[in-house]
């Protein structure tokens, strides 16, 4: 997500932080080399003129280059400059003062849509509400079958349409009837999708609505579409008006133009970003964390999000005292991994940490090592894991052969496993004597 924008945009900042200071035709330049990335990124070129214009408008009238850290006010205006573009602040999805709160989903074919209605009903449930799916994308073929695995994948009922029914409104109106029965307190209705913005599409959409009259109608929008999905929101907006956006396929779109274009067309605000296959990976977009990562920040925030939803704060307690009493077994340490690992792609987790884009390209090959790393650990009995000592010359060519590596992998992960361990020991015993004890594998 914004590779490219990010990699362009910390050539340039990194050029402004090598000088000591600069001139107003150094900003300019820095600022024609932006306008190139922004348009690289497929940023709607009207939103990169007034942008530029902002940023400009800015710089000059803090003067920036008379100030003693010039580069750092640079990073501090385009961070605030993109953090407007992008909407300004977080807006969450209110719950209907009566409920049930009804979103209505509509889009194109081939958007994500139907999975999203999924993630959707995931994502709320996890925070206390009852959710409800309504299979009202009657024109596609398998659309109702999708949802109802969704639905189960995600742990929500779902209404389907009566056999022959051919009206998605029936189908609406009768989820409706179901959350009041039910009850449950948010419906979300997926609509159905055309290859294009047509008149017989708009017509349903219209009468779905009349019929709801929705909270939020919400549009879901491939985010690797790029200038096109500015036209298609600009489209829908004029035929059925937008409460927000929900942008998918994040992970796979390295420009992020999209993002970038969509909330000063339309002037609604992205509620969501899709970033992976996973019914989990659906985040409440915040402007300015997406700010902070196309500038290279990094977002601690979500990262520290992502792992409440993992680990309790008595798991996070437990696992601190067994840290500090070097008490840490494999066990642990395959449970903690299982926990990053469920946190999402260690890909969008390094993009998440400050300055650490640089390493991506690492990744592949750390993925296959933790995978390696835990089908070692679960090869091991639990006594194994409890004392690794025990595990001699037999049981290291049994685990090998049962977890698929080589005796050599077995043995560097209980070399690197025994040398943790002493270093927590170490740690703790200077901790016990009023010493700092500087970590060796910190940079």
């Amino acid at each position: 997500m914004f590779e490219q924008l990010q990699s362009h945009l910390a050539a340039v900042l990194t050029r402004l932080r090598g000088r000591g200071t600069l001139s107003a035709e150094d900003v300019d330049v820095a600022l024609r080399e932006i306008r190139v990335a922004l348009l690289e990124a497929d940023v709607h070129v009207k939103v990169v003129r007034d942008f530029i214009g902002r940023v400009r408008e800015a710089a000059v009238g803090q003067e920036i280059w008379k100030s003693l850290t010039p580069a750092q006010q640079v990073v501090q205006i385009v961070h605030a400059e993109l953090t407007r573009l992008l909407g300004s602040t977080h807006r969450p999805l209110v719950p209907a003062p009566k409920p049930p709160t009804v979103i209505v989903l509509v889009g194109l074919h081939g958007t994500g849509k139907t999975t999203t209605a999924g993630k959707l009903a995931l994502h709320l449930r996890k925070q206390g509400r009852s959710p409800l799916l309504a299979a009202a994308d009657l024109a596609r073929p398998a659309a109702v079958r999708q949802l109802e695995v969704v639905a189960r994948q995600a742990g929500v009922p779902v209404v389907t349409p009566e056999p022959g029914a051919r009206d998605p409104v029936d189908v609406a109106r009768a989820a409706l009837a179901r959350c009041l029965a039910q009850p449950a307190d948010t419906l979300i209705v997926d609509s159905a999708g055309r290859l294009h913005i047509d008149e017989e599409l708009v017509a349903e959409l219209v009468r779905i609505r009349d019929a709801l009259s929705p909270h939020y109608t919400l549009l879901v929008l491939d985010a690797m579409a790029g200038q096109d999905a500015v036209r298609m929101a600009e489209g829908f907006h004029r035929s059925v008006p937008l409460d927000g956006v929900i942008l998918t396929k994040m992970d796979g779109d390295a420009r992020g133009g999209a993002a970038l274009s969509v909330v000063a067309t339309i002037e609604r605000p992205i509620f969501f970003i899709g970033t992976g296959e996973r019914l989990e990976a659906l985040e409440p977009f915040y402007p300015d964390r997406v700010a902070s990562r196309i500038l290279g920040l990094g977002d601690v925030l979500t990262l520290i999000e992502r792992a409440r939803e993992q680990v309790t704060a008595e798991q996070a307690k437990e696992m601190e005292r067994k840290l500090r009493r070097a008490e840490f077994t494999l066990e642990d340490f395959v449970q903690q991994l299982r926990q990053v690992r469920a946190m999402g792609p260690l890909d969008q987790l390094l993009s998440l940490l400050p300055g650490a884009s640089a390493q991506r390209a690492k990744l592949e090959v750390d993925e296959r090592a933790l995978r390696r790393i835990e089908a070692i650990i679960t090869s091991m009995t639990p006594a194994e894991r409890r004392h690794p000592e025990i595990i001699d010359g037999s049981r290291r060519r049994r685990i090998a052969r049962g977890s698929g590596t080589s005796v050599q992998d077995v043995n560097r992960l209980l070399r690197q496993f025994a040398e943790a361990k002493r270093v927590l020991k170490q740690i703790e015993g200077a901790g016990r004597r009023g010493k700092k004890f500087p970590f060796p594998f910190s940079p």
